[in-house]
């Protein structure tokens, strides 16, 4: 599982999905992003999450977001990008 920090800004999306990035790695077939912990965060946070996606796609693994807080998953909506970070079973 891949545990998002509690804060994710533009000003360390890069670090963080860098970070994710090597995490993921590890990850077997199903990545699962836990958001649960996420409190300060602006539409970085989106673009962290689709790069995961995309880098579990390339790497032939499935993705989902576990805990995605309502004002995320608004934003996601807004961007017509929900649909790309289905919930964890």
């Amino acid at each position: 599982m891949l545990v998002l920090p509690s804060d994710i800004t533009h000003a360390n999306a890069r670090t963080c999905a860098h970070m994710l990035g090597q995490a993921l790695r590890s990850q077997s077939e199903a990545v699962v992003a836990d958001a649960s912990s996420l409190q300060k965060f602006d539409s970085s946070a989106l673009a962290v999450l689709l790069d995961c996606r995309r880098e579990a796609q390339i790497q032939g693994k499935s993705f989902s977001v576990r805990g995605l807080p309502d004002r995320l998953r608004s934003l996601a909506a807004l961007y017509g990008v929900a649909e790309l970070l289905p919930a964890a079973p």
